[in-house]
């Protein structure tokens, strides 16, 4: 693996990436806690989207310390983060559930990857605010019961899950190819072996699906 190795102009690129993620976290699971089936499930939602706000705060912070405006940092990525998020709105608690253990993961797997290639504090910053396994595992008890009860489910949220994973890499390639900076961070990360990483994330997320009982 590449060691960290510092990109011109990239790391405001990437922090204003993971900040706007984690705003539209803020917004998508707050709504998510209004499908929740009972109030226990609706209150630790609402308490994972409050440490959302937590998480771009810090990133925004830092982005000011770097020099840049946080609102500019973020503007280059809100219309393919909206698009996705527009073209995958859940219809129930289930879909929700699923968007949120699918499509969260192999971002922020995604993120992980690529923060590898900054220099500190940047890169334990990024590693810092998506390290929060609590809403994954939430997610994955929430398919695994849904499963249980009714085996039927799993092929309709398989199908849910392999659309959010295509809606997903289609933004990617999307703003990869606006956002050069961004690019550069990937090439610096994988030494130009792009196939490589997205293999590691194909593989983390075949491993996910299984083990809630969903199919590739």
């Amino acid at each position: 693996m590449p060691a960290p190795t510092a990109v011109p102009g990239s790391v405001t690129d990437l922090l204003g990436l993971v900040a706007y993620g984690e705003l539209l976290a803020f917004d998508r699971i707050a709504a998510d806690a209004r499908l929740a089936p009972d109030l226990r499930r609706r209150a630790l939602l609402s308490e994972m989207a409050a440490k959302k706000i937590g998480s771009y705060r810090r990133l925004a912070d830092r982005i000011v310390e770097l020099g840049a405006d946080p609102g500019a940092a973020m503007a280059a990525y809100v219309d393919a983060l909206q698009a996705y998020h527009d073209s995958t709105e859940p219809k129930d608690w289930l879909e929700a559930v699923t968007k949120a253990y699918v499509g969260d993961a192999i971002a922020d797997d995604f993120f992980r990857e690529i923060a590898g290639s900054l220099a500190e504090p940047d890169r334990r910053l990024v590693l810092d605010v998506l390290h929060d396994p609590q809403y994954d595992e939430f997610a994955g008890g929430e398919i695994r019961a849904a499963i249980a009860a009714d085996p039927k489910v799993a092929n309709r949220l398989s199908m849910w899950a392999r659309r959010l994973v295509g809606e997903g890499l289609s933004q990617a390639v999307r703003v990869a190819g606006e956002r050069d900076a961004l690019t550069a961070l990937v090439v610096a990360r994988t030494g130009g072996e792009v196939s490589e990483l997205f293999t590691r994330l194909t593989t983390a997320h075949t491993s996910r699906m299984a083990a809630v009982g969903l199919n590739n």
